[in-house]
This record gives C-alpha cells, sequence and structure tokens, in this order.
C-alpha cells in the first residue's frame, strides 16, 4: 500500500532536502510534485487542495523558516499533515456497552464484509479476551450464511443461525436474544451488500441498525475502488450513523487513495486495515504510523506488536536455552524461523515496516518474493530427521534426492545450505558476548550488494 505514492514523496522531499534553505519558489515546485503524487495516488480532489494549502501555509511560516535543517522540518511538516488528514491517533472500538455489544458490518457487495467479519472475531478473542457471537442478514446470497458459519467455526466464535427464507430483522432480533442468553461479550452482524447502492439496500440496514441499536457500526469498503471508496462511504454515512471504517485488500493496493480521503469526505476515522485473506489478516489503523510508513521511514510499532502477537514465544524460548546450553542450530531450527516469518505476512510485509526500506526502488522491490521461502521449507522437508540435524551429511546424491523430492535444482540445495551456514554463524555470535551488534554485522553481510534485500 502506498508504494507509488511514497516512491514520488521521498524523491520530492530529499529534493527539497538538498536546499540551502527554502524558498517560495522551491516549496511551490516541491508542491507541484507532491499534489501530482496525491492525485496518482487516487486522492479525492478536496482532500488534495486541502492539504497543499496547509503543508505551503506552514512551510512558509516561522516554524520552517526558522530551522537549521528547512529540509527536514519540511518533512516533518508533511509527515504531520498526513497525520491530520487520516486522523489524530486510533480510534479503538467502543465496547464499554452492557453486553452485547454490538457491532454492525455494511458496506457493498464484494468489499470483504464477511471475510473482515471473521478477521474482526478473531481480534476480539485473541486480543481483547472477549466471547463473540457472529451472525449473518444476508438472505440474498445462497452460501453467505454458510460461509459466515464456516468462518466462525475456523476463529472459535459462536454462530447463530438463520434461513434464507426469514426475514433479515427477524435474524438479528433473534441473535441478539441468543447473545444475551449465552452470555457473548459481542455480537457480529453480518448484512447483505448489493453491486451498488439502492434504495431497498439501505431501507433495510437501516431497519437491522434500528433492530439491534449497535454500539459500532463500521463500513467495510475495499481499498482499490480509490476515489469511489471514499464517495461510498460518504453516501452510506449519510444514512447510516457509521462509527468507523474497515479499509479491506490493502495488500493489493498500491496508491492508497482510499486511506487519505475517506476521514476527510465522512469524517469517520478508519479503525482497522485488512489485507489478504488469511483470518488474522488483520491490524488497527494508526495514522502516525502509517505517516511514517509512506514516508520511508518504517513502522517499528506495529512489528513490534506483529512478533508479540504471532511469534510462537514458547518455540523461541525453547531455541533460545538451546543455543545458550551450546547445542548447535540445525536445519528443523531453521524451517522454524522460516515458518514464523511466514506466520508474520512473510518478507515483504515486514520490510514494509522497516526504516529505509520505503526509499528503496520498485525494480529492488519486484525482486523480493516469498517464493524462495516456501522452496526452502520444501526442501528441508525433504530431508530425513538425521539430515536436518547433521547438514554436514549432504552430499552429491543426497542433494541430488532431497532437490527432486521438493521440486527445485540442486544448485537450490547447495544455496539454502550456504544461507543455513551464515544463519548459523550469526547465531552462534548471538550467544557470545555482544551479540546484537555481531548479529546485525552478520545480517550485513547476508544482504546482496547494493544494500536492501534479504538473503534469499
Amino acid at each position: 500500500m502506498f508504494e507509488n505514492l511514497t516512491e514520488r514523496l521521498n524523491r520530492t522531499l530529499k529534493n527539497l532536502s538538498g536546499q540551502g534553505r527554502l524558498t517560495e519558489e522551491n516549496i511551490k515546485d516541491a508542491m507541484r510534485d507532491v499534489r501530482m503524487a496525491l492525485l496518482e495516488a487516487d486522492v479525492a480532489l478536496p482532500v488534495v487542495r486541502e492539504f497543499i494549502s496547509s503543508v505551503k501555509e506552514r512551510a512558509l511560516g516561522q516554524e520552517v523558516q526558522q530551522s537549521l535543517s528547512p529540509g527536514q522540518a519540511m518533512i516533518k511538516v508533511v509527515k504531520e499533515q498526513l497525520v491530520d488528514v487520516m486522523g489524530a491517533a486510533n480510534e479503538s472500538l467502543d465496547l464499554k456497552a452492557q453486553p452485547p455489544a454490538v457491532i454492525l458490518l455494511a458496506g457493498l457487495q464484494g468489499a470483504g464484509k464477511t471475510t473482515s467479519a471473521g478477521k474482526l472475531a478473531r481480534y476480539l478473542i485473541e486480543r481483547e479476551k472477549k466471547s463473540v457471537l457472529m451472525v449473518s442478514a444476508d438472505v440474498y446470497r445462497p452460501a453467505a450464511i454458510k460461509q459466515l458459519e464456516t468462518v466462525a467455526g475456523q476463529v472459535g466464535a459462536q454462530f447463530c443461525p438463520s434461513e434464507l427464507t426469514s426475514k433479515p430483522v427477524d435474524i438479528v432480533a433473534n441473535a441478539l436474544e441468543l447473545a444475551k442468553t449465552s452470555f457473548a461479550d459481542v455480537l457480529i452482524v453480518d448484512t447483505a451488500g448489493r453491486l451498488h447502492i439502492d434504495e431497498a439496500m439501505m431501507d433495510e440496514v437501516k431497519a437491522i441498525h434500528q433492530t439491534v441499536d449497535p454500539v459500532e457500526t463500521l463500513f467495510v469498503v475495499d481499498s482499490m475502488t480509490g476515489q469511489d471508496a471514499a464517495n461510498t462511504a460518504k453516501a452510506f454515512n449519510e444514512a447510516l450513523p457509521l462509527t468507523g471504517v474497515i479499509l479491506t485488500k490493502t495488500d493489493g493496493d498500491a496508491r492508497g487513495g482510499a486511506a487519505l480521503s475517506i476521514r476527510h469526505l465522512t469524517g469517520k476515522p478508519i479503525k482497522f486495515l485488512g489485507s489478504g485473506e488469511k483470518l488474522d489478516a488483520l491490524e488497527p489503523f494508526h495514522p502516525d504510523r502509517m505517516a511514517s510508513r509512506i514516508l520511508g521511514m518504517g513502522d517499528v510499532l506495529s512489528l513490534i506488536e506483529e512478533v508479540e502477537q504471532k511469534v510462537d514465544q514458547e518455540k523461541a524460548q525453547k531455541l533460545a536455552t538451546k543455543l545458550k546450553k551450546g547445542k548447535g542450530f540445525d536445519l528443523e531450527d531453521f524451517m522454524a524461523q522460516l515458518q514464523q516469518m511466514n506466520n508474520m505476512g512473510g518478507v515483504m510485509s515486514m520490510m514494509d515496516k522497516l526504516p529505509g526500506m520505503g526509499n528503496m526502488s520498485a525494480e529492488m522491490k519486484g525482486k523480493i518474493s516469498d517464493k524462495p521461502l516456501k522452496q526452502m521449507e520444501a526442501m528441508i522437508q525433504s530431508m530425513t530427521p538425521k539430515e536436518r540435524q547433521h547438514p554436514e551429511l549432504i552430499k552429491g546424491s543426497r542433494k541430488r534426492r532431497i532437490a527432486m523430492g521438493s521440486g527445485t535444482q540442486v544448485q537450490d540445495v547447495n544455496r539454502l545450505l550456504k544461507q543455513f551456514a551464515q544463519m548459523q554463524k550469526m547465531m552462534k555470535k548471538m550467544t557470545r558476548k555482544g551479540g546484537l551488534k555481531n548479529m546485525m554485522r552478520g545480517m550485513k553481510g547476508m544482504m546482496p550488494p547494493g544494500g536492501g534485500g534479504m538473503p534469499f
């Protein structure tokens, strides 16, 4: 998300940082570039106008003019304005109501409401320690009810059954009663979507809203629809008292126009970002962290939170204890590390949150893929337990067998063994004095020439 905007903004602000001082002329030139970057990112025109006007006003003010480093001060101004556009801070769900707190999801067909309902249920169960009941009021799409039932089972939520012959209002009324009698903390209502906004759809969702009186009414919208996402959100906001937005499919959106337009056009905060099909791919939206990512400064806080949530702490502790006792780091351990990285969304997901990665060229980013991770895992799984524990046994005929078993080439097996040897050295350094410094030095040595990238 925001790849194109990040590249353009970084280039423009870097040029500005090279100037000895900021003048009305070079600020004007920079703002022309920023304006084009925002329009190319499909940001709504009123948002672009206000953004440029505010940045220009602040850049020509005392704050920047008297700075010892005007270029850096300008970057600070742009970052603060991005935060203002997207919302001052993360706005969490309001679940303080008498249980069951009802969350109503609304939106167009294909926006990802049902998947988002599952992701939200998982988030509430795992992070907020809430008991969740889910219900589908979509009687128009034959598979909708069954889909939500499957999703509820996958995330460990209760499910309220409903029939296609029932009225949506009756379905949600029954679900509310069931939520009360089963002592559920939260009831998530998945409503029907349409291919476009129509009066019948709006009347139905208004009636459902009136029946369950939700504490949160979240509009689910596909980020890849750009400005249309913001305009649709505006139309829903006029019909329903929305409390926030879930922006979906952000992993496929290189522009990010919706994220920068929705708050301005609706006055409602983006509460969550959804990326990918996995049910753990939902993260709270933090405008300040997102602004840092847009400017290539990374998002270390989100990365740390992700590590805490998704890394198996027990396995990590076992590995640390094993290394401290002087037992070697073997291919079983290496495979466990690859799986942990995959659980965190893969290489690119992690790299997007690291400072400086926004400065990588699109060509370099295009070369980074999670495919080698999967290949490595397949190769290790094609080895015998003895080979994993003693990689030095893997010679000619064994390499050929492993390559055939994993659908790879012998040179791929050689590359894996070489990278494993580097990782092994790095782990040894970690267990000695000054381990972290040695580890970072080791990682640098594994990087390809030209900076950026990963060892695979």
